[in-house]
């Protein structure tokens, strides 16, 4: 059985990946850092390293370097975000054999690690055992791997409509777009629509449009040939080239660029495209459905999307309601996320406390499920007894109401003309310090929040959008509601 090392600190990522890869026939080794991959190394030999660009205490440059050093030749594939793919070209001028953007498509991994494992070695079997398992591996997808068509089945009037649509254009080809808030279930969707579909067992590609930069679009979308620009070291398939006889989901549609959606007009209506600085048109059998947080028809008439590209996918539409529109769910669900999170943590955390309930039915849920997903998660592992309490939310849920009630006053005096001198002189306070750090930490807090309340409290994009990482956010998070409770 084929050897792979999965050199990643993304805990969630590490166990998806694992499972896959078994799943298909290969015997997978996780580690966490580069120190621990480098000692393992002295003493193994994989016959694939699959590393993360960015580990805690190195790049994947530096443990390439070091890899090299113990005289290892084995393929080095690196998995990077769009932010790092320059960073990743030149690590594969140093030697590696390919890399992988997040996020994650099982055919793409496939793919890739086969041609590396055959370009190496040409005489062994790389076929895998069992049959490639159609699944995602994206950490920070709602829901969509552990949930799959249970989280469909909410108990509100509108949930059951939209069962009833899906069922009505499941069995078709037709295009869909789907509306719906950030984190409300809209990949879920399509992968409802994919399950009960006649494509159910080819591939389903999900691709977040708004993750992707302008220049690596096309790459990503269509694939490249080898040389076509400056980086392209090798053949890269794109993703509807994968898709193919499936089905793609296109999230947030509306972010992409002009150029792009030309290119995809002729795709919808020819089922023809051809890869970056390619000769040759491929035929494709592709069912497209599109997600948008904004209706198209107005970003049309906005100039910002292609009206002939609307009227294109525009042959059936689901409108999501978010979290805070059917609060019936919101108990379900946390329910549902915490059997999945037990099963994670191999915890046995039975339920809420009647308080925690109380908040979770008053909050607004700007991330939607998402956001629940993410705070049950925290709560659990934070939880020490049988039931989730107020003291493992974060702060920002158990201080809603003062922080609205603050904000709301705050706007009132605003809008109030000046008042009229009070009678008698109020006494002079003396002006109150806060220590150097206490006020550092306010300052990095507000701003957090302030990127939290700009992508809709998605924590990655977040710390995309701060230049820091998720833990970060996690720790700022986590020492101002320890300071706010002393």
């Amino acid at each position: 059985m084929l050897k792979i090392l999965v050199a990643d600190d993304d805990r969630d990522m590490c166990l998806l990946l694992q499972r896959f890869l078994t799943r298909n026939g290969f015997e997978v080794h996780i580690l966490h850092t580069g120190k621990k991959t480098i000692e393992w190394l002295q003493a193994n030999k994989p016959d694939l390293i699959l590393c993360d660009f960015r580990l805690e205490d190195m790049n994947g440059d530096e443990l390439l370097k070091k890899a090299k050093e113990l005289h290892y030749s084995v393929p080095f594939i690196i998995i990077t975000g769009y932010s790092d793919v320059k960073a990743a070209v030149d690590v594969m001028k140093h030697g590696a054999f390919d890399y992988i953007t997040k996020p994650l498509f099982p055919d793409e991994i496939l793919l890739t690690i086969k041609k590396a494992l055959a370009e190496k070695n040409p005489s062994k079997d790389i076929t895998p055992k069992t049959a490639p398992v159609r699944e995602s591996v994206e950490a920070d997808s709602t829901a969509s791997t552990a949930l799959g068509s249970e989280y469909i089945h909410g108990n509100t009037p509108e949930f059951r409509n939209i069962l009833k649509q899906i069922d009505l254009v499941a069995p078709t080809n037709y295009s869909v777009v789907i509306y719906g808030e950030s984190g409300s279930g809209k990949e879920v969707i399509a992968r409802e629509i994919h399950a009960r579909s006649k494509r159910t067992r080819q591939p389903f590609i999900a691709i977040d449009c708004g993750a992707m930069s302008k220049e690596l679009a096309g790459s990503e979308l269509f694939g490249h040939e080898k040389g076509s620009f400056t980086g392209a070291l090798n053949q890269k398939i794109g993703s509807f080239e994968l898709a193919n006889g499936g089905t793609i989901f296109l999230d947030e549609i509306a972010n992409l660029s002009y150029d792009i959606q030309v290119s995809l007009l002729r795709v919808v209506q020819e089922r023809k495209m051809r890869r970056v600085g390619g000769v040759k048109d491929i035929d494709l059998d592709v069912r497209i459905i599109v997600a948008s947080n904004e209706k198209l028809w107005d970003a049309a008439h906005k100039g910002r999307f292609r009206e002939d590209l609307f009227h294109r996918f525009n042959e059936f539409s689901i409108n999501v309601p978010a979290l805070r529109e059917r609060k019936e769910d919101i108990l379900l669900f946390s329910r549902h996320f915490l059997d999945i999170t037990n099963r994670e943590l191999g915890k046995n955390v039975r339920g809420f406390s009647p308080e925690v309930e109380d908040i979770f039915l008053n909050y607004v849920w700007f991330g939607n499920l998402r956001e629940l997903k993410n705070v049950i998660k925290r709560s659990t592992l934070l939880t020490e007894g049988d039931r989730v309490e107020v003291t493992s939310l974060p702060f920002e849920i158990t201080h809603y109401d003062k922080l609205k009630f603050e904000e709301g006053a705050t706007e009132q005096r605003e809008s109030r003309p000046d008042p009229l001198p009070p009678v008698m002189p109020e006494p002079k306070k003396e002006k109150e310090f806060k220590s150097l750090k206490t006020a550092s930490l306010d300052a990095e807090y507000e701003m957090v929040l302030k990127a939290l309340e700009e992508v809709d409290f998605n924590k990655s994009k977040a710390a995309k959008l701060l230049n820091i990482d998720r833990k970060t956010i996690y720790n700022i998070l986590n020492q101002y509601k320890k300071i706010k409770q002393l």
